[in-house]
């Protein structure tokens, strides 16, 4: 079975595919679709938050360039449906001369809003109004705002549209220097970016509007939800606890026994196979969990398909011993924790190695590995690593990036931090292991793991998309709609618990589409 997955271009390959659109169609039809779709979607917006759309405010920030021209139309739009629509011109002698005359044509409001201060009628603009548009810059944007740009949006009370990016987020890397736009919502024109995934906080919630481009293959892509759960592991009728996989954690220890718990517990909520212990904690594992078969060293714990490796299971010589162990054999294998610092410390015991690796590094760890910061580049940063290792790694983070030795990258927009607690890492970990287990390809496993933990963390912290109800539509955007119920801060123990609701919520996605 295909699945189609959700790409993400950078800048090049969309100024690229623009050309070649330009070639098929008559001057001026592609920012007219973009407009139209913007428009849509501010309508929409208005409607959702104000109950009305006549009659309503909308401000729109303008700077030189397309996207200032995409605001522009998209204002002359909203002047027809009865929108009081202003438009601050940030490069008065550089707007869009055509969106500025049918805007003006439409009798919208066009105020000169450059210099070092904004005039106090466009602060008054900025403050008053329902909803503001932000087309300041576009893909060829880079860098922060500047200062007039950022006083004006510093002065933005109301939520802000941005229009294909938010302004002052590079739009190949999501990185951010200075001041920056923060969207509610972020209407993407004929493409998904990087910055969309990778700086989704900025960014809201994504609405992509086809324009008719021609793309090529994705600078990087994430998995669809549907994919996830039509490929998620369950057990067929000739299946028994060994046709399945079973998955081997070498994780925790006397001092550390939650690190196992957690770890063997996230391989236990992920299938239905069987899960084998081998460490110190053996004792806490099966107080919670009394499936697992346990013992105490993994030269003893019978055969596994995969080893999840390094939670909570120390740095000394034995632990050091216990990874090499691990790592000589066949096996796929997820190095995560103290089986990382041993890792950066010496990297021996990964050479020669031709079964999948899966190494799982925060970005402190990933520093560690490599001698060096992530940097602002972070997809180029993890595939060189997984490149010159010749391993998969996960690097963590909201937007989570996995990258394969061949260079292919999958990226987890997770739609919220929730995740971010001490134990959570060990249980994707487990989750991890237990896909490789179960036959998964690394960077699959990696991915589709990161989807499920994230939906769990969303779920156990009563976030948008912590209803079967509301989860269809939250685990495929990067941020709630409007007007969703807030939620609250959660544990790695709770997350544990809504693994299997999360599973559950992916195949009824699959089962729907």
């Amino acid at each position: 079975m295909a699945f189609s997955r959700r790409g993400y271009y950078t800048a090049d390959q969309v100024r690229a595919a623009e050309a070649e659109l330009f070639t098929r169609v008559a001057d001026g039809v592609p920012m007219r679709r973009a407009a139209h779709g913007l428009a849509t979607v501010v309508a929409r917006e208005l409607a959702e938050r104000t109950g009305g759309v006549a009659g309503r405010r909308v401000t729109l920030l303008v700077g030189s360039g397309d996207n200032g021209g995409d605001a522009l139309w998209a204002g002359t739009a909203l002047r027809r449906r009865g929108v009081a629509v202003t438009a601050l011109l940030l490069s008065p002698k550089r707007a869009h001369a055509a969106g500025l005359a049918a805007l003006r044509g439409a009798r919208g409001l066009v105020l000169n809003a450059g210099g070092a201060v904004p005039p106090q009628q466009a602060s008054i603009a900025a403050l008053d109004a329902d909803l503001v548009l932000d087309g300041i810059v576009g893909i060829s944007g880079r860098g922060s705002l500047r200062p007039d740009a950022a006083a004006l949006v510093a002065a933005v009370r109301a939520p802000i549209i941005a229009a294909d990016l938010p302004s002052g987020v590079d739009p190949d890397t999501g990185a951010v220097d200075g001041p920056a736009v923060r969207a509610a919502v972020t209407v993407a024109f004929g493409a998904r970016k990087p910055v969309h995934a990778l700086a989704a906080p900025y960014c809201g919630r994504i609405e992509l509007v086809d324009i008719g481009l021609r793309l090529p293959d994705p600078e990087f892509a994430a998995l669809e939800p549907a994919e996830i759960g039509a490929r998620w592991p369950v057990p067929g009728a000739g299946d028994d606890k060994y046709s399945q996989g079973a998955t081997g954690i070498a994780a925790g220890s006397a001092r550390y026994p939650g690190a196992a718990v957690l770890c063997a517990g996230g391989a236990v909520a992920a299938t239905s196979g069987l899960v084998r212990y081998a460490g110190t904690g053996a004792e806490a594992v099966l107080a919670r969990f009394p499936e697992v078969v346990a013992t105490d060293d993994p030269a003893n714990a019978g055969r596994v398909q995969s080893w999840v490796i390094g939670p909570g299971a120390g740095t000394d010589a034995a632990a050091a011993e216990r990874l090499r162990t691990v790592l000589a054999t066949d096996l796929p294998v997820v190095a995560d924790a103290d089986a990382l610092t041993l890792l950066a410390a010496d990297p021996a015991p990964l050479r020669g190695r031709t079964a999948p690796t899966v190494l799982t590094p925060h970005a402190g760890e990933f520093a560690r590995l490599t001698g060096h910061p992530v940097g602002a580049d972070r997809v180029a940063a993890v595939r060189d690593l997984a490149r010159s290792w010749q391993v998969t790694v996960l690097l963590k983070g909201r937007a989570t990036i996995v990258a394969a030795p061949d260079g292919t990258v999958l990226v987890n927009e997770a739609g919220g931090s929730w995740a971010a607690t001490a134990g959570a890492g060990d249980i994707l970990s487990g989750i991890i292991g237990a896909l490789l287990a179960a036959g998964h390809a690394p960077a699959w496993a990696a991915a589709a793991a990161a989807r499920a933990h994230a939906l769990a963390a969303n779920l156990a912290a009563g976030a948008p998309g912590g209803s079967t109800t509301a989860g269809h539509r939250a685990i495929g955007t990067s941020a709630p709609p409007a007007n969703t119920p807030a939620g609250a801060p959660i544990s790695a123990t709770p997350l544990l618990d809504h693994l299997r609701p999360a599973i559950a919520t992916l195949r009824a996605t699959a089962a729907s589409g």
